[in-house]
């Protein structure tokens, strides 16, 4: 596998394919889509409805994308803030079949991160994403934020580490039952600027403070440059927390959201070799930063180091 890899790797888009929006338009509850007047329109907790062009999700419209893009290979992941993951088990794990039903019958230009379900969470569930072809694990932020949740999924994350495989960290919130929709008066941009970069902060501190000495050969790559979570570093030793290694080899963060000051600032701090590219398709458009190929070309190292397996 790793001899066919490309060369440029956009390690984060996102594919709402006909069998996750079948199996979701079968819901009562959260989430769920509802298709009413030639629209499809996705609900969640904690977030605003949104409208999925369906038509631009084709296949071939995506790889038309790919092309303009410069990308040989687009990685998948399901959209945690959907609040998949975080359904009861049984839930979850029909809904997350259905996604990677459709994210495994795309062309060859496409790859798919395998999500696990994070309510009592299952080892065995990383054997069987891996095993239907995904390049590695995704988990949303919340499942590493703290350490009790941290603790919670050590397993499933000492599964990844023996598989050989890498970690994707997604912003993602728990989604309980009662939960509701975000008012229509919220800003379409207030969680992504709130909620998700606090959860990748969360994350990333969790890891890097607790979770890197108990998994030292786990690869993670963190989403959206982990909230920009490296640079409190002077601040987490101001206020008396742990030494950390900014320099972590098998720690990487994607570009998603950002243009080039912040993606500068975190090359000087963490190492060029240690940013990926991932554009998070279709939910933005890429901000040019002058380092995609670069940071392309850094995505397939990623996956080409990845899939030894190594005993604990």
């Amino acid at each position: 596998m790793n001899s066919q890899l490309p060369l440029h790797v956009d390690i984060h888009q996102h594919v709402w394919t006909e069998p996750l929006l079948d199996a979701l338009a079968a819901r009562r509850c959260l989430p769920f889509v509802r298709r009413e007047d030639g629209l499809t329109v996705v609900h969640c907790a904690g977030e605003r409805p949104y409208v999925i062009d369906v038509a631009f999700e084709s296949e071939r419209e995506r790889s038309r994308l790919l092309d303009a893009d410069g990308v040989d290979m687009a990685a998948i992941a399901i959209s945690s803030p959907v609040g998949i993951e975080a359904l009861a088990h049984d839930q979850a794990a029909e809904l997350i079949a259905a996604h990677l039903d459709g994210v495994l019958e795309l062309g060859d230009g496409f790859v798919g991160w395998g999500p696990i379900a994070i309510e009592s969470p299952d080892p065995a569930a990383v054997d069987e994403v891996l095993a239907r072809g995904c390049i590695g694990v995704s988990v949303p932020a919340v499942a590493l934020a703290g350490p009790d949740a941290l603790e919670a999924i050590a397993p499933v994350l000492e599964r990844v580490q023996w598989h050989g495989a890498p970690l994707f960290v997604h912003p993602g919130g728990v989604s309980v039952h009662d939960a509701h929709e975000a008012p229509l008066h919220e800003p379409l941009w207030w969680r992504a600027l709130t909620g998700y970069v606090s959860q990748m902060q969360a994350a990333w501190l969790s890891f890097t403070a607790y979770g890197r000495r108990e998994l030292p050969r786990l690869q993670t790559v963190f989403a959206m440059l982990a909230g920009g979570a490296p640079l409190l570093n002077e601040r987490l030793a101001a206020r008396g927390g742990p030494a950390i290694d900014l320099h972590d080899p098998l720690t990487f963060y994607d570009s998603s959201s950002y243009g080039p000051k912040l993606v500068e600032a975190m090359a000087r701090l963490v190492g060029p070799g240690q940013l990926v590219y991932g554009s998070d398709r279709p939910v933005i458009e890429p901000i040019k930063t002058g380092r995609e190929a670069e940071l392309m070309t850094s995505g397939a190292h990623l996956l080409a180091s990845a899939g030894t397996k190594e005993m604990a």
